[in-house]
């Protein structure tokens, strides 16, 4: 079993992370306010056609970019979070560093959210 990596490692290496409690998304969240790197938070829904579209878009994204941490928030798993971002549609990336909000798009735009990305990772 020497092939398995731990949830940390898969991402440093182009993972997604789905979050699914508001407690791990609050020690995720502060621990990316401590850090330099640029924290892409996408939020969905199962019942989400687009999003399902462009999930294989954002992995790539994710290898490609991986020093980025990008987050999958379920905005009904946890609306509070969706909510305090303002997020009206499903998929909304929101870009974060240092706590602050830098970016976002809305929608299957996987070009515009390259672009995002590679700006605010410079």
């Amino acid at each position: 079993m020497g092939g398995q990596v731990s949830t940390q490692q898969r991402s440093e290496l182009g993972t997604v992370n789905s979050v699914h409690s508001l407690d791990n998304w609050k020690k995720r969240f502060q621990s990316s306010k401590a850090s330099k790197h640029l924290m892409v938070i996408e939020f969905s829904a199962d019942w989400c056609g687009p999003c399902k579209f462009i999930e294989p878009a954002v992995h790539d994204l994710a290898i490609e970019f991986s020093d980025v941490e990008f987050i999958k928030i379920d905005v009904d798993e946890l609306p509070d979070v969706a909510k305090n971002f303002d997020v009206q549609a499903m998929p909304t990336f929101v870009l974060v560093k240092k706590g602050k909000e830098l970016d976002r798009t809305i929608g299957v735009k996987k070009d515009e959210l390259h672009r995002m990305i590679e700006k605010h990772t410079v």
